[in-house]
């Protein structure tokens, strides 16, 4: 889809015209949790029963629907009398136990009404950062769409520590999103979209309803979570959207407090779209580029990053300066001399090695370490350089 806008500043009031969602080959939705439970009573059985009608009329128009839900811990939390307030680890791990079984047999009986199968998939970070895990998660969730069944996603929160997780279910969504290459990926929440402020803090904060590329400019306009259910706020939407659009999905933000929230967006109520790169990635570089957690950073100047934006590889001689403690093979950041992430990509040495070569010709990089070494500090074709930024003015 071609997605073209003007300065979204200067015309936030203006109508959007979107294609139907029944145009799409295939889309993500991500459910949050404060839309499925509710503190008081449970699960909101009318509210999934209208979901589960909307994604039954897209399945009948031939778009391959996955569902991306959060609920489980919430879920749980009502299943097992706890209490409110946090949760220690080992609580919210219980919780999420007897949550997923609730929550997988509540969507499989709402699907099931419309003929329709549902097969849960469990993920955990390390499931889309390692490769093979990725591919192997990939192949699973393509067969179940084959298969015309509507894959349930979540993260596993019954194994998953603070170290070893999303701790959102919106980045998650972005990588399932460019890891079965989505044409859309929708987050419905408890906000309709992006506002130029948060509009529980601000009352002047305007709505923008389409956002060409997400710009620092437009990650100022994020928040915080409003929900005591929600774990992530505008800030962890924009994450995703950046994921997203960067594979070339589109990313649409609405409100889900409503009945047949996916209805609703083809019916025109309020939703911010965000446009997909018009160059997107291929596939081996959108699991580099989506990486959500890099184990190291670089620092390159001027020259080198002029260098990177014309297309060539990551050469010694132009970084700067090497932090983190990584393996050759492994994602790393690279930062351009404004302080601005420039590129990700695959890093050809160790740490230890790295620092040891930064800022050294080519020529000099087999003496210092004493063996024949790669030219390359990250070559080009496992790196993945973002989009220059515009300056103010442009």
């Amino acid at each position: 889809m071609s997605v073209k806008s003007a300065n979204v500043l200067d015309e936030f009031d203006r109508v959007v015209q979107r294609p139907k969602l029944s145009s799409y080959r295939r889309i993500v939705v991500k459910i949050g949790s404060a839309l499925l439970v509710d503190r008081a009573s449970g699960l909101k059985q009318q509210w999934l029963a209208s979901l589960g009608a909307d994604v039954a009329a897209l399945a009948a128009a031939g778009v391959e629907v996955l569902i991306v839900s959060s609920g489980a811990i919430a879920l749980g939390r009502n299943v097992l009398g706890l209490p409110r307030g946090a949760l220690r680890l080992e609580e919210s791990q219980a919780a999420a136990a007897a949550g997923q079984i609730e929550l997988a047999k509540a969507y499989a009986e709402v699907l099931s009404g419309h003929g329709l199968r549902a097969g849960q998939i469990l993920l955990t970070l390390s499931d889309t950062e390692e490769r093979r895990r990725y591919l192997n998660a990939r192949a699973t969730i393509g067969t179940l769409l084959r298969m015309k069944a509507i894959p349930v996603i979540n993260e596993n929160d019954t194994v998953a520590t603070t170290e070893i997780r999303y701790g959102d279910n919106d980045r998650l969504a972005a990588r399932v999103a460019t890891m079965l290459r989505a044409d859309l990926l929708i987050l419905l929440s408890d906000i309709d979209g992006l506002y130029t402020a948060p509009p529980h803090q601000n009352p002047d904060a305007r709505f923008l309803p389409l956002v060409e590329a997400i710009t620092p400019e437009i990650e100022a306009m994020a928040g915080a979570a409003a929900s005591e259910y929600s774990r992530g706020g505008m800030k962890t939407k924009l994450d995703a959207g950046k994921i997203a659009n960067a594979a070339g999905t589109a990313m649409i933000i609405a409100s889900g407090n409503r009945l047949n929230p996916l209805a609703a967006i083809d019916a025109g109520e309020r939703s911010t779209l965000f446009g997909p790169s018009p160059t997107p990635v291929n596939a081996w570089k959108t699991w580099i580029s989506g990486n959500l957690e890099p184990s190291g950073r670089l620092v390159i100047d001027a020259g080198a990053l002029a260098a990177l934006r014309s297309g060539k590889s990551l050469l010694a001689a132009g970084v700067r300066d090497v932090a983190g403690d990584f393996m050759r093979g492994d994602t790393v950041a690279v930062y351009g001399p404004d302080g601005q992430e420039a590129a990700r990509g695959l890093i050809a040495y160790d740490s230890a090695d790295a620092a040891r070569i930064a800022g050294h010709k080519t020529n000099e990089i087999s003496t210092i370490l004493g063996y024949d070494a790669r030219s390359a500090m990250i070559h080009r074709d496992d790196l993945v350089v973002r989009a220059k930024r515009p300056s103010a003015g442009e």
